[in-house]
């Protein structure tokens, strides 16, 4: 495997500001569930065809290439290719942490070890511009170019390679780019930023690894700089590259959807670990704007295809719903960030909206096929494109000219449980729930649950604090589980408070086999929409614990579109297995009504009659991000109210 310099994995610095701080490391394991599931999913079927794609699409020989002394072309038609494999290594680190496997263990080692005998000598390290027969020089070409954007994701794979792995090959790589990057970049150097922000969260978790202030430094200095209108725009304004307005004046979420999440997410490590008070107002001002008037119901954020971008306050069409995976993963990066920083639990009630609704959908129930924009809405006659794709499919495609989402979808799910627990010295906070087992510094817990198709969630105490000084367990309680309840071995009531909104804390002297039970009401809920937001205006959407439903026209026998149903027929909802097609789900079965089929006049005169309520029928609702596994057809997140 070749010389590596060897450190103890699982380490994670503490963070200097936060009001909590991540385990990390490997201190949670999933064990099972349908969080387990997907990470088996991830490891046996999705990281075998990422791999494959890889390879096939010339990512890895593009590296190769360079060791030649006529290399061939650059293949692929965007200058960031590199990071498609960075971010697959990140998800391969945890991978092998987990549990050795040659395939992933060949792959890995033949990736680092091309980019340690390819990296320039100065640290460069950019598979399309290190070519001689390159157009295009280092750092000509910021706007586009997107070598910050590339080494961000290098940091990010070579602190999980580290951590993980105690393998430190990758960061010696990008500690080299990284240093060449501030020498360049640095207080008396280049006044510039990268066209797509990335590099500040990654150089913020490099500094937590090497303690080096200087990568600190250039993070901040990056937030700092972007909104000056300095990266030369071309097809796009600067909003666009949120390069308009300094990132603390900024009014409003805005502009490429993937970007402003990225920017907002390395602003908030900054703010973590500087306690810079400049940044915390915006950061939640931005945040609340968009939670308030530019977020999917299913946590999608970006509503316009043209530009990627998130659109204006309430613009968010069901059917042209862009909603970029890419796009959930970085809202859920910053989410957890606020989460760290405050404590609050609103933030990881939405992390939780995006990671089982506009995340997952993402994938395939089959793990080989990917949504690069995610619709609430289907139409017979759609086809599935990315960006200026001059053709399309019907439903998920197996890969992309620009497979962003892919290898982000690999790594998200191989670190799902970073982002179930944390800690501060007198509590244990427990921000998710799934199958798994938990290391906290004091208190060790295994939580056995099937959420999220039940609200019953099981924990015990594997490891007692030593101190005879009580001990907090925060139970997180989202913001859709009214009445919940905590019960002990005995199914006797347990004295729980309410300290903060969103936070049941039992606080205690734990010993070793101590059991709670939480239960989360799982009712079935209708939900409209503001009345500014003209595309649901008139219509519900149906959601049950984390989960939001969808209809196909598979699972209804009248067209979607004369589809009608009712909050009171939501209320009395029943819920029972999913159909035998999908992987195991629960389906919410209510009644609907068929309008009558309306004149074919597309701007009828008004006022119009009066249509009679039509025949009552069932139908089946299926959770959102299973849908598209069947037969192309139509699909409704929001339904006309009878």
């Amino acid at each position: 495997m070749g010389d590596r310099t060897r450190s103890s994995p699982g380490a994670v610095a503490p963070i200097a500001f936060g009001a909590v701080r991540p385990l990390g490391g490997q201190a949670v394991t999933i064990t099972g569930g349908l969080l387990g599931d997907w990470q088996r999913r991830n490891r046996e079927v999705t990281i075998p065809h990422v791999i494959g794609r890889l390879h096939e699409a010339g990512n890895v020989e593009n590296l190769a290439r360079l060791l030649v002394k006529k290399p061939g072309p650059y293949r692929g038609r965007y200058p960031f290719g590199d990071t498609d494999l960075y971010k697959t290594l990140e998800g391969l680190a945890y991978e092998l942490a987990a549990g050795e496997d040659p395939a992933i263990r060949e792959f890995y080692e033949q990736v680092v070890t091309l980019l340690v005998a390819v990296q320039a000598e100065d640290g460069y390290l950019n598979s399309r511009f290190q070519d001689p027969e390159s157009d295009k020089q280092p750092w000509t070409d910021l706007a586009w170019g997107h070598e910050l954007y590339n080494l961000g994701h290098l940091i990010q794979a070579a602190v999980a390679a580290h951590r993980q792995l105690g393998d430190d090959r990758l960061l010696r790589v990008a500690t080299r780019f990284a240093d060449l990057v501030v020498a360049r970049f640095g207080d008396d150097g280049e006044v510039a930023v990268c066209g797509h922000p990335e590099v500040e969260m990654a150089l913020v978790e490099l500094y937590r690894v090497t303690g080096d202030d200087r990568h600190l430094r250039q993070a901040r200095l990056f937030v700092d700089r972007r909104g000056h209108r300095t990266v030369q725009h071309r097809v796009f304004p600067s909003e666009y590259l949120q390069d308009h307005i300094p990132f603390r004046d900024m009014p409003s979420a805005t502009g490429h959807a993937v970007r402003m999440v990225y920017l907002a997410a390395g602003a908030a490590d900054v703010w973590l670990e500087t306690g810079d008070e400049t940044l915390a107002p915006a950061l939640t001002r931005l945040w609340d704007d968009m939670c308030a008037r530019k977020l999917y119901i299913t946590g999608g954020l970006g509503s316009r295809h043209s530009d990627e971008a998130i659109g204006d306050g309430y613009e968010l069409p069901s059917e042209r719903a862009y909603a970029e995976t890419c796009a959930a993963i970085g809202t859920m990066q910053w989410a957890w960030r606020m989460f760290l920083g405050t404590g609050a639990a609103g933030y990881l009630d939405v992390l939780e909206t995006v990671l089982y609704n506009a995340y997952a959908v993402g994938l395939s129930a089959a793990g080989t096929a990917f949504f690069y924009d995610n619709p609430l809405q289907r139409r017979a006659d759609h086809d599935q494109r990315s960006g200026a794709e001059i053709d399309g499919e019907p439903l998920r495609r197996s890969w992309f000219g620009c497979p962003c989402c892919p290898p982000n979808v690999v790594r998200w799910m191989s670190q799902l449980g970073d982002y179930l627990a944390a800690e501060t010295e007198d509590a244990l906070y427990l921000a998710g729930y799934a199958d798994a087992t938990i290391a906290g510094t004091h208190l060790d817990v295994t939580v056995t649950t099937d959420y999220p198709w039940d609200g019953t969630i099981r924990i015990r105490v594997d490891r007692a604090p030593d101190s005879d000084a009580p001990y907090a367990l925060k139970l997180r309680m989202p913001g859709w589980a009214t009445g919940a309840s905590v019960v002990g071995a005995d199914d006797e009531p347990v004295p729980c408070r309410q300290d903060e909104p969103g936070w049941l804390v039992v606080s205690r002297r734990w010993q070793a086999g101590d059991e709670l039970t939480l239960a989360l009401p799982m009712r079935v809920r209708a939900h409209g929409s503001h009345p500014y937001l003209d595309a649901t205006r008139g219509a519900l959407a149906i959601a049950r614990g984390p989960l939001i439903y969808a209809v196909e026209q598979v699972d209804c026998a009248a067209d979607l579109d004369d589809l009608t149903v009712d909050a009171d027929s939501v209320a009395h909802a029943t819920v029972g297995p999913g159909p035998a097609a999908l992987p195991r789900s629960l389906a919410v079965e209510v009644t609907g009504r068929v309008s009558a089929p309306p004149a074919d006049e597309l701007y009828p005169e008004l006022p119009q009659e009066g249509q009679a309520p039509g025949d009552p029928l069932p139908v089946t609702f299926v959770p959102y991000f299973l849908w598209g596994n069947r037969e192309p057809g139509p699909m409704r997140v929001w339904i006309r109210r009878s």
